[in-house]
C-alpha cells in the first residue's frame, strides 16, 4: 500500500511536472527568442555588480548580455587555436591564430535560450557553482552537425573574470562526446529511452498536495512515461568549472532557467558498458 501511494501521487507529480515543462517551451524557439532580446535589453550596458565578479555563474549571464563588458573583459588579441581535423569553423572569423578588438561580434551564448545546461562528472561538482574560490571555467558550445567543439577560455584574475582564449576541439575529442551521443537518442528514441532506464529511478520533487513540500520515491520504467519531462533535443552549451574526468562513470545534466525558476537534475551511470539514468530531480 505504501508503494502504491507514493506511485500515485508520483503520477499526480509528473502530470505536474509536464504541465510545468510545457510552460517552459525549452524547444520554442520563438519565445526563447522574445525572452532573449528583452532580458539582453533590460541588462544592456548596465556597470556589473561586484558580486557578479565572485560567482561565474553571475558574471557570464552580465558578459553575454553586454557588448561593452565583452569588450572590457576579453583579452584582445585573442589567441585562437583549432584542431586539425576540423574542417569547418563558423563560430570566428580564424581557425588559428588571433581575434582582434576589431574583428570581435558579440557574443550571446545561451541567452538565445530560456535554458541553460551544466554536464558534472558527480554531483559533489554541483557545488563548484557557488565556489567563489574557483579562477578558470570554460563555456563549451557544441556544434554537433560540424562535429566541433567551441571552448570559450575565462580566468579570473586580480578579482576580475576575462576571457583569455578559444579552442575550437574535434567533437570526438572532447571529454563528453560519448555521452553526448548517448543523449541525444536517448531523447529522440522512445524505445531507446525506455531501455535505459535504471529498474529503479530515485526521484525528488515537488508534492502534489502541497507546493511548498518535497517528495522522495522510486520510480520504475513501467510508469515513466506518466510524467518523463520535457528534455531540450541536444545539449548545445555546458559549463565546466574546474577539470573534466573522460573516465567518469557517471554524468549528472542539469537544466537551470534563466529566469523562470525551473531547474531539473538528472543522473546517468554507466552500467554494463550502457548509460542508465538512476535519479531525477524536478
Amino acid at each position: 500500500m505504501i508503494f502504491f501511494s507514493l506511485v500515485m501521487a508520483m503520477l499526480l507529480a509528473g502530470c505536474k511536472g509536464k504541465h510545468g515543462a510545457e510552460d517552459y517551451s525549452l524547444d520554442d524557439e520563438a519565445a526563447d527568442s522574445l525572452y532573449s532580446e528583452n532580458y539582453v535589453e533590460e541588462i544592456g550596458d548596465a556597470p556589473m555588480p561586484q558580486s557578479a565578479e565572485e560567482l561565474f555563474d553571475d558574471f557570464i549571464f552580465n558578459y553575454a548580455s553586454s557588448n561593452k563588458l565583452q569588450m572590457e573583459r576579453t583579452v584582445f588579441p585573442l589567441p585562437v587555436s583549432s584542431d586539425s581535423t576540423i574542417a569547418n569553423v563558423k563560430s570566428i572569423a580564424v581557425r588559428n591564430g588571433e581575434i582582434t578588438k576589431q574583428q570581435w561580434k558579440m557574443e550571446k551564448f545561451f541567452m538565445k535560450k530560456d535554458f541553460y545546461t551544466l554536464l558534472l562528472d558527480n554531483n559533489d561538482q554541483v557545488e563548484h557553482i557557488k565556489d567563489t574560490t574557483i579562477s578558470e571555467v570554460t563555456v563549451e558550445h557544441f556544434f554537433m552537425n560540424a562535429s566541433y567543439v567551441s571552448r570559450y577560455q575565462f580566468r579570473r584574475k586580480g578579482g576580475k573574470w576575462r576571457l583569455t582564449g578559444l579552442r575550437n576541439q574535434a567533437f570526438q575529442h572532447n571529454p563528453n562526446a560519448s555521452f553526448l551521443a548517448f543523449y541525444h537518442r536517448f531523447v529522440t528514441d522512445s524505445l531507446f529511452q525506455h531501455e535505459s532506464l535504471s529498474e529503479a529511478i530515485d526521484f525528488v520533487g515537488p508534492d502534489p498536495e502541497d507546493d511548498f513540500s518535497m517528495m522522495e520515491g522510486v520510480i520504475t520504467p513501467d510508469f515513466w512515461n506518466a510524467f518523463a519531462p520535457e528534455l531540450p533535443n541536444n545539449i548545445e552549451y555546458n559549463i565546466v568549472y574546474g577539470h573534466q574526468n573522460p573516465a567518469s562513470t557517471v554524468k549528472v545534466l542539469v537544466l537551470r532557467g534563466i529566469a523562470n525558476g525551473m531547474e531539473m537534475e538528472l543522473t546517468f551511470k554507466l552500467i554494463k558498458g550502457r548509460w542508465k539514468l538512476t535519479k531525477l530531480i524536478t
